[in-house]
């Protein structure tokens, strides 16, 4: 689901995001009703237009019109209503509000990925080995924002809230019990960081009046130039994986425990996702 999200993300103008919110002077202290109103219509309209439309209809060609991977992005999409979808888009707002929110959440992305690397690292399941690209790997980046946001000795001086631990135990469990399931986590986060990891990014980088090229390294995919080749390659192997009916039922349903974990993650940041709209 969290790449349905932000590949419909990435579709809407930047633009769209800002639509019908008049700036203003006045504090969100004292114009609490109004303020949360338009944040509400501008959750409602950007969670509607996540709702995917079924590939098939349009690219019956693609790896995406059948298969796990035609399972995987309806079973996630249908499974949630438009209010969880809200919850995603304010939680990602609340992220990009002030710096410390961000770097917040730039920590949390931190842990999850340790997990989940070094679990892609050590298994020797064949599915999860077919789909661990190099290029995909987020944690030197992640590294890079690390330090750029806690400093060179930010390993001694940060620790994961609890949100990010039940994420990162919840990716051990599944290493440690059913390691097939990782391939959901890989879905989930990889390809939405791919679909729409440029447009956030530079929303990021825009409400944070971040340096040029600092803070942000997660976001960019160096090593994949051509990003739709790259996701429709992905989905064509991911196809081709060995697994039961059930094994593939199983995936789609650990799909949506990991949109829920993100979700937790977003809900324990400090910011307010009001200012991250001006």
């Amino acid at each position: 689901m969290l790449a349905a999200v932000a590949f419909a993300l990435a579709k809407q103008p930047y633009a769209l995001l800002f639509q019908n919110i008049a700036p203003s002077c006045q504090s969100y202290q004292t114009r609490p009703a109004v303020l949360r109103m338009a944040l509400s219509d501008q959750e409602q309209r950007i969670s509607q237009a996540m709702e995917l439309q079924p590939v098939e209809k349009k690219f019956p060609e693609s790896a995406r019109s059948t298969g796990l991977a035609l399972a995987l992005d309806d079973g996630t999409r249908k499974s949630h209503s438009v209010a969880e979808n809200t919850a995603f888009v304010t939680g990602f707002f609340r992220g990009i509000a002030t710096k410390s929110s961000f770097a917040q959440l730039v920590c949390a992305l931190y842990y999850v990925y340790a997990a989940m690397e070094a679990a892609f690292e050590a298994s020797t399941d064949p599915s999860v080995q077919a789909l661990d690209y190099p290029e995909l790997r987020r944690i030197d980046a992640l590294e890079q924002d690390m330090e750029y946001y806690f400093g060179s000795t930010w390993r001694h001086n940060i620790v994961p809230s609890a949100a990010t631990r039940k994420y990162v135990e919840r990716v051990q469990h599944v290493a440690r019990e059913e390691p097939y399931l990782l391939v959901a986590h890989m879905y989930t986060r990889y390809l939405g960081d791919l679909f729409g990891g440029q447009m956030m990014g530079g929303m990021a980088r825009r409400s944070l009046q971040l340096e040029a090229g600092k803070g942000t390294a997660f976001y960019q995919f160096d090593d994949i130039p051509g990003t739709k080749v790259f996701i429709e390659k992905w989905y064509a192997e991911l196809n081709k994986l060995e697994l039961t009916d059930a094994q593939k039922v199983k995936i789609v349903d650990e799909g949506n425990v990991v949109f829920a974990l993100n979700i937790e993650v977003f809900e324990e940041l400090e910011g307010n996702p009001i200012k991250a709209l001006w």
